[in-house]
């Protein structure tokens, strides 16, 4: 049966450990289809993970399964779990990073896998992308039902996005991600833009920076000038054509990004 399933990690491409979790899945189900959507995920970092995972996996065909693996608290307390969405079904650990892709596509049930049945026989406290979620994924992929994995859980852990505060006029939000090109994107959603701002032009002020007006694209501005755009995410990017932005501005996760009706 050929079914996709989707990686998203951090384990970065010097390593062998993607290419353990494929082998597993091919072993169980030889037609399965495996995508990298990204290895290079900041170690640790699960709000970075769960925004690459959002952003990336309503592309896919449904019935695909996506396996992240961002997983700071491996071999501890953390559950591993399995959601079961309208379209797809996503597996890996119970500490957020599911959850924003897994909500967005509307969530049936959240499955706590306790069922070894479905693992490795042998089991690493350190590795539980090779020896638990992939080899859920691959029978996943072979047709076993959900439901069979364990006990349906009710309190999933949640990931806490912070929302940026809104008035008329103003809003105050942060980045929350950097991209490989330096751009910074925000929690700022192109609706509250529209929503606060009304139909004047806006600023975006940023380390003591101010950038006038959004664009469509990084081009039409000057090479080297920093621009603001709503991106392929819906969210404000702060950006720099044919540089880095982050570089430029010294910023970087956390930092405090404001929108503003021009004065």
């Amino acid at each position: 049966m050929k079914r996709i399933i989707t990686f998203t990690t951090d384990f970065g491409l010097k390593d062998s450990y993607s290419g353990a979790m494929k082998g597993v899945v091919l072993s169980i189900n030889p037609g399965a289809v495996t995508v990298d959507v990204s290895h290079m995920v900041s170690p640790g970092n699960i709000t970075e993970g769960a925004l690459v995972l959002l952003s990336s996996c309503s592309f896919f065909p449904g019935g695909t399964v996506h396996v992240g693996v961002v997983d700071p608290g491996v071999g501890g307390k953390r559950r591993p779990i399995l959601v079961e969405t309208d379209r797809y079904l996503f597996v890996g650990p119970d500490n957020g990073l599911l959850m924003p892709a897994a909500r967005r596509d509307g969530i049936k049930r959240v499955v706590h896998l306790t069922e070894k049945r479905y693992f490795l026989k042998e089991i690493s406290a350190t590795f539980h992308g090779r020896d638990v979620f992939a080899p859920v994924a691959a029978h996943l992929t072979l047709g076993a039902d959900p439901g069979s994995f364990g006990e349906i859980i009710e309190d999933p852990v949640e990931l806490n996005i912070p929302s940026p505060d809104c008035t008329p006029g103003l809003i105050t939000g942060e980045v929350l991600y950097v991209d490989a090109f330096g751009n910074l994107i925000t929690n700022i959603r192109r609706e509250e833009i529209r929503e606060n701002m009304g139909a004047g032009r806006v600023e975006v002020v940023i380390k003591g920076r101010v950038i006038v007006g959004l664009y469509e694209t990084y081009s039409m501005v000057e090479r080297g000038s920093l621009v603001g755009v709503v991106g392929s995410l819906g969210m404000l990017e702060v950006a720099a054509n044919a540089d880095s932005a982050a570089e430029l501005l010294g910023a970087g996760v956390g930092d405090e990004v404001g929108v503003r009706a021009r004065r």
